[in-house]
């Protein structure tokens, strides 16, 4: 069963966040994912829906998603329609494999290390060491009408490399009104293009 994290939880959230075990079906989008559409920066290429599991996989650590060049991992999830995001559920490591924070973007039609690194996220999370999945509640009054997520991992807990076991959302789902916009990324990871954010292992919670 999932733990709360409490990091980012606004007002508006109350303080019953676990999703009982015999329920964690309820909100949860997977079946809403546009997995052919999902895409990952500076993994093996091809690599990314792997880790958008159903709920009764999302212990499964033989299949996971690990960086390439360096510990820095962008991953962009487009849904089915749009969204009214209530949290997003995470089980990464183990140890110090862990991201030291996760940055949450709505609606990005182009990834860039570069320019995501200046960009202020919509909100972001640390991310605490452990072998559960995290349950990172959004504000969800700033992601109100989402069509695509995309996380920005800028940093391990010191490790070399970033792994991720299992990525998953909760919220409401709704038809799309407007067609998906098409999406343009950097054709390959390289280290020298996305250079470490200074103070990055200052790890603080924002909204």
């Amino acid at each position: 069963m999932p733990h709360d994290h409490g990091h980012g939880c606004g007002a508006e959230c109350g303080h019953d966040h676990g999703i009982p075990e015999s329920e964690g079906h309820r909100d949860n989008l997977f079946s809403r994912i546009d997995r052919d559409n999902v895409v990952a920066l500076n993994v093996e290429n091809g690599k990314g829906p792997e880790v958008l599991k159903p709920w009764h996989e999302r212990m499964n650590e033989d299949v996971y998603l690990e960086s390439d060049a360096d510990d820095q991992i962008i991953i962009r999830v487009p849904f089915t329609g749009s969204v009214k995001l209530r949290a997003l559920l995470l089980k990464a490591g183990p140890g110090d494999q862990t991201p030291a924070k996760v940055s949450l973007f709505s609606n990005l039609d182009h990834l860039d290390f570069s320019e995501i690194s200046e960009r202020k996220p919509v909100q972001e999370f640390e991310v605490p060491q452990g072998r559960d999945v995290g349950e990172y509640h959004v504000m969800s009054a700033k992601f109100p009408a989402v069509t695509s997520i995309t996380l920005f991992i800028p940093a391990s807990q010191g490790a070399d490399t970033t792994r991720i076991y299992y990525i998953g959302f909760l919220g409401q789902w709704s038809e799309r009104k407007t067609e998906p916009v098409i999406a343009v990324y950097e054709s390959r990871a390289n280290p020298a293009d996305h250079p470490k954010i200074s103070g990055i292992h200052d790890v603080r919670s924002s909204n």
